[in-house]
């Protein structure tokens, strides 16, 4: 069973930066399409941003294009987004997900929907 776990998230000041990280048990990140989601209390969980299997395709969602950077190390089994010029708005529970099977060429490939593995979260909270 896959299994993979977040870390890296906090308290920071607007303007401020965080990188979060994402392990798994084991598996070849390149077996697997990753993505990392995020959920604001009261809201739905929305998705910031995937990369499909090979590395090659990366979706950022629009609202944190140009500050969030996905980035993946295979050889560490480990999944990372880069957070600068964090705001208020950008305060939520962050969750990592991964999906074997899932068709990466579908139009809405990068959704909560989409994947069938998830860990438990980190919280991460700007302050103004």
């Amino acid at each position: 069973q896959v299994q993979v776990a977040e870390s890296g998230g906090g308290l920071v000041q607007a303007g401020g930066s965080l990188r979060l990280s994402c392990t798994n048990s084991g598996l070849r990140m390149d077996d697997y399409a990753m993505g990392w989601f995020r959920q604001a209390p009261g809201k739905e969980r929305e998705a910031i941003s995937c990369i499909n299997r090979s590395g090659g395709k990366i979706y950022y969602a629009d609202s944190i294009k140009g500050r969030f950077t996905l980035s993946r190390d295979n050889a560490a089994n480990t999944l990372y987004l880069q957070m600068n010029s964090l705001t208020p708005e950008d305060t939520g529970m962050y969750y990592c997900a991964a999906d074997r099977y899932m068709n990466t060429y579908s139009l809405s490939w990068c959704s909560p929907s989409s994947f069938q593995n998830w860990g438990r979260g980190t919280q991460v909270t700007v302050s103004p």
